[in-house]
């Protein structure tokens, strides 16, 4: 008996070793397989004549008063109505689920009936819609916003996220393992959690929701014009406020040869080509996407020097390279203010503060005189925005777009996009970037921001300790 009993237990402990072996190898083929083909993508330089910058800001006004300056989404509309040849469209969200008492522009409906309307306009019209099955919450719904698209004669593709690389590791190599052969589509019982008026999903998206997977792109180009945000077309992101540029030319072009190697590994079609004279701008713009992004932010950093001063506002920062280069351009004598959201909310709904609380309460444990921190002061809306302005005297560069500056964002994981924008000191598109930091930094003509220590009291030890663990174990959002 005692006999029998050793061999099941060595037995049982075999097979446990076999799947943990298994699970193993997945883990590392999967964090460390080839991207598919395209992707970390670095466009040539181009230097066009003109560079926009666009915002959209929710703050409170001199007189006590919610203020909404919004200008992404309503270039967004007018340029779709000026497309007569092609328009693409990436974007990460693209619903209208949210809690109906809140008041949210209806931004997703706007877009897809510009959409239509211009397809119905201009037969000849090709229209593409890249996004993300975080809209069908991972096959548990229709979207009856996409499906009016396609009825429409546009194409609409959906991201293939299995063969991107696996940014939770752990728990993706026991979910690849176990679970993803089930698949996710059926009746859906638990409740949704994008909001409570959308449908509700199966417990299968659920297993799929937590790989933390994303095409977070958000990019529009139509013959005329591109257009790189930070911003979703999504009604519950309508009041938060982001960033985005707006060039032409042969940027169009890299855009197109970026999302082109999304469409291919996805199943989707040939998308169109664009290609114009190169102009002889002095403005310089660079396509960036994955980690050629991170490459470029660290180089930028690692040049800044003494007396150049560098702005950051950011939605999430937790690279510890680039919170590592940050300061070590402070202690070479740049001055470095950082614009945070506090992220204590989202859509409504309360969150712990991670990782910027943590984070920032490191950064100032540094203890150099040269970094500032200010908090955006968000109310139910987040303060979105991903971009970094090195202002160099006489020449300033720009990056900006979809990627936090969290190793989800950098280290190809998700798919991003953000514009790198050179330009002298004195043109536009520097001007309008310099004026929207200062302007929040210094609350003009509202109040924008809040003094580090006016949210210092909601760092705790534990706080820091689940950060922590989260990224060693790199089971996180972030």
């Amino acid at each position: 008996m005692g006999i029998a009993k050793k061999l099941f237990k060595s037995k049982k402990m075999l097979i446990l070793l076999i799947l943990a072996l298994i699970v193993g190898v997945t883990v590392y083929h999967n964090t460390h397989k080839e991207l598919p083909e395209g992707l970390s993508y670095e466009g040539k330089i181009h230097n066009v004549k003109d560079v926009r910058f666009l915002y959209d800001l929710t703050y409170t006004g001199q007189d006590g008063e919610k203020k909404f300056e919004q200008e992404i989404f309503d270039t967004v509309l007018k340029r779709i109505g000026e497309a007569e040849e092609f328009i693409v469209l990436d974007m990460f969200l693209f619903n209208d689920y949210y809690k109906k008492d809140m008041g949210y522009p209806e931004i997703s409906e706007n877009i897809s009936e510009k959409l239509i309307a211009q397809k119905k306009k201009h037969k000849n019209l090709k229209v593409v819609f890249i996004t993300d099955e975080i809209n069908l919450t991972y096959g548990s719904h229709k979207s009856d916003t996409l499906k009016e698209l396609r009825e429409n004669d546009i194409e609409v593709i959906f991201t293939k996220l299995d063969p991107l690389r696996d940014s939770n590791p752990l728990y993706t190599g026991i979910w690849r393992v176990f679970f993803q052969w089930f698949g996710q589509s059926g009746e859906g019982w638990i409740p949704n959690p994008m909001a409570k008026n959308a449908p509700d999903v199966t417990l299968r998206s659920y297993l799929e929701l937590l790989n933390l997977k994303a095409n977070h792109r958000k990019v529009f180009v139509t013959e005329k014009t591109a257009i790189v945000a930070s911003a979703n077309p999504h009604d519950a992101s309508g009041f938060h406020s982001n960033i985005a540029f707006e060039t032409s030319g042969n940027v169009i072009g890299d855009i197109l040869e970026s999302e082109q190697a999304v469409s291919d590994y996805s199943g989707g079609g040939k998308l169109p080509e664009f290609s114009a004279d190169e102009e002889t701008g002095k403005i310089k713009v660079q396509v960036l996407t994955e980690g050629k992004i991170f490459k470029h932010l660290l180089d930028e950093l690692k040049k800044t020097k003494k007396g150049e001063k560098v702005w950051i506002g950011m939605f999430y920062l937790a690279e510890r390279n680039v919170i590592d280069e940050i300061d070590k351009a402070a202690d070479r004598g740049a001055e470095i203010n950082i614009i945070l959201d506090p992220n204590t909310n989202a859509f409504g709904n309360q969150k712990s503060g991670l990782p910027n609380i943590p984070v920032s309460a490191e950064m100032q444990k540094l203890g150099s005189k040269n970094i500032h921190i200010k908090w955006y002061d968000t109310g139910e809306e987040q303060y979105h925005t991903k971009m970094i302005y090195f202002d160099r005297k006489n020449e300033a560069t720009l990056l900006g777009g979809s990627a936090n500056f969290t190793s989800r964002n950098l280290d190809d994981f998700n798919l991003e996009t953000n514009l790198k924008v050179t330009a002298p000191a004195g043109s536009q598109v520097i001007k309008d970037a310099d004026r929207y930091f200062k302007r929040i930094w210094n609350n003009e003509d509202g109040k924008f921001t809040l003094e580090y220590e006016e949210k210092e009291d909601t760092m705790t030890p534990f706080k820091y300790m689940i950060y922590w663990i989260q990224k060693i174990l790199r089971f996180t959002s972030y």
